[in-house]
């Protein structure tokens, strides 16, 4: 089988690495791309002659809404969908029937019927949004919690059936299929995303609460919850820390902000979720300016290795900070600054080893640092938000 995959960026190269394993891929992007899969000079060396096209374009929001900083207090606002409207169009240029072309990206619940899927003309098409996340690329494809697939009248249709068999030759076994319209696959993307803002929403504030009122601390609590799997759901996301990140779930909650105002629900979850997130933030950053030093934040990524900063909870954090006053270094400070630092732990494996200015205060928002032989002698203490404990 010949694949075109259009957009090999930060999630899109290892998705066609994937597929590549298996397939005849190659891949187009207006950028300059190191990966394993061939790549072509121009659009049209990935879409002609393809039995399926991949389209893994961004749907951005303006800099401004990225999540590193506050938004809650910006208007409501949608995607930019400018960029896979130009390119579905060219694409679907260059094929015939014979092509199946498939969108990956997140979009709003109808947008596809209302903006896309009007712009097939002679390729077929068929809306199939990943649950991937950076870091983690590989490991999603293969082992997917579910596959979204979206189409106009939400049926088994053939060319479902086509794209799970592709699907089916390196996705794991038992792998479930969730089969509906345009509309339901849409949804079924954003409100994902949404949920786990919500969950990570609500644990923080549980580490709130458990700071402000004391002789609490949050992990007994949220470790009693995510076990609940008679009416909560599962352990992930159920630890309390630093907030939501990332490229996507922020921004899909400021998008869907803007749905509720279009659709004009008379309320608006999301904007709360965002708010949420803020406040969390400032609370935390005011409790480390209560600790009276300078601030040396570890892992400015939005996680774990991961280098992109867009919807940092670290940055966020430090916005804060910076606001009243505190100097604020990340990921190390410069060797002359040897006074007492507060060092607020964000990628605890990436600064195993790191050393710690004498006199200082880590501040740990996982509650994952220990008072650990080596720290006491030097006089640093471990203050762990949320657990009760410094």
């Amino acid at each position: 089988m010949k694949v075109g995959f259009v957009g090999v960026g930060k999630l899109g190269k290892d998705a066609a690495e994937v597929m590549d394993r298996h397939y005849d891929v190659t891949g187009y992007d207006i950028e300059g791309v190191y990966t394993t899969i061939d790549m072509a000079n121009t659009l049209e060396g990935a879409c002609i002659g393809k039995d399926i096209i991949f389209v893994a374009l961004p749907t951005p929001h303006h800099p401004d809404y990225d999540g590193r900083y506050p938004t809650s207090h910006l208007p409501p606002k949608d995607f930019d969908y400018s960029i896979v409207k130009d390119m579905i169009h060219l694409i679907d240029g260059l094929v015939s029937e014979d092509t199946l072309i498939v969108l990956i990206s997140t979009v709003l619940p109808g947008t596809v019927r209302q903006q896309i899927a009007p712009l097939v003309k002679n390729g077929r098409f068929i809306y199939n949004p990943y649950l991937i996340a950076q870091g983690t690329v590989k490991k999603d494809m293969v082992s997917p919690e579910m596959i979204i697939i979206g189409t106009k009248s939400g049926g088994w249709t053939d060319d479902v059936i086509f794209l799970k068999d592709f699907y089916n030759e390196f996705v794991a076994k038992g792998t479930r299929y969730e089969i509906g319209t345009w509309e339901e696959a849409e949804a079924i993307k954003i409100f994902y995303n949404t949920f786990i803002s919500t969950k990570l929403a609500l644990v923080n504030m549980i580490a709130d609460v458990a700071e402000g009122i004391g002789n609490m601390n949050v992990d007994v609590v949220t470790d009693a919850l995510k076990d609940s799997t008679m009416r909560i759901m599962g352990p992930r996301y159920m630890s309390a820390g630093l907030g939501d990140g990332g490229a996507c779930h922020p921004r899909d909650n400021i998008a869907l902000r803007s749905l509720a105002s279009r659709l004009n629900l008379g309320y608006d979850i999301f904007d709360a979720i965002m708010l949420a997130r803020e406040k969390q933030a400032e609370h935390m950053a005011r409790k480390i300016m209560g600790l009276g030093h300078d601030v040396c934040i570890l892992g400015r990524g939005f996680k774990p290795g991961v280098e992109q900063e867009a919807g940092s909870p670290a940055i966020l954090v430090g916005y804060y900070l910076e606001k009243w006053g505190r100097t604020v270094y990340y990921d190390g400070h410069p060797t002359e600054v040897t006074q007492p630092l507060t060092y607020v732990m964000h990628h605890h494996d990436t600064y195993k080893g790191f050393k710690f200015n004498k006199a200082s205060v880590i501040f740990d928002p996982f509650g994952k640092t220990e008072q650990q032989s080596g720290l006491t002698e030097r006089g640093i203490i471990c203050y762990n938000y949320g657990r009760g404990h410094i």
